[in-house]
């Protein structure tokens, strides 16, 4: 009779990958990538819809990929995705926080926040209490 050795530690357990977490992270991908265009083409109504389908979309998947870890291993090719995907929303993030900043600088040249530098309709907004005359 032969020796029962059991399987080596290097080859992962195969894990069936379930349909609903290949889903969940399809609709992120998707979502990833119409936001991704929507940003590039600078479409605003087209970025706000695409937004608010990813947070939907990442909703669905934390709680379809929190389900699934409870009742055993996920996938490394789902988790390698899910990470990708993570890593492409941080770069959107950080890409959207740089564009917020630059934007920011741009309103500030054109409407400084100070308001006593800011003229009123009848020209600089210090006006002289001595009128009209000119002293040398």
């Amino acid at each position: 009779m032969k020796p029962f050795f059991p399987a080596s530690s290097t080859n992962p357990p195969v894990v069936a990958v379930s349909p609903a977490l290949e889903a969940s992270l399809v609709d992120v991908e998707n979502s990833l990538a119409g936001l991704g265009e929507a940003l590039r083409v600078r479409d605003a109504v087209a970025i706000d819809q695409n937004a608010t389908g990813l947070q939907a979309a990442l909703t669905r998947a934390v709680d379809q990929f929190a389900q699934a870890a409870r009742s055993g291993p996920i996938p490394a090719s789902l988790r390698s995705r899910l990470s990708r995907a993570s890593g492409q929303v941080a770069a959107q993030r950080e890409s959207l926080a740089r564009a917020t900043a630059a934007l920011d600088r741009a309103i500030d040249v054109l409407i400084p926040n100070d308001a006593s530098s800011v003229y009123s309709a009848y020209g600089a907004t210090t006006r002289s209490v001595r009128g009209g005359m000119i002293q040398a």
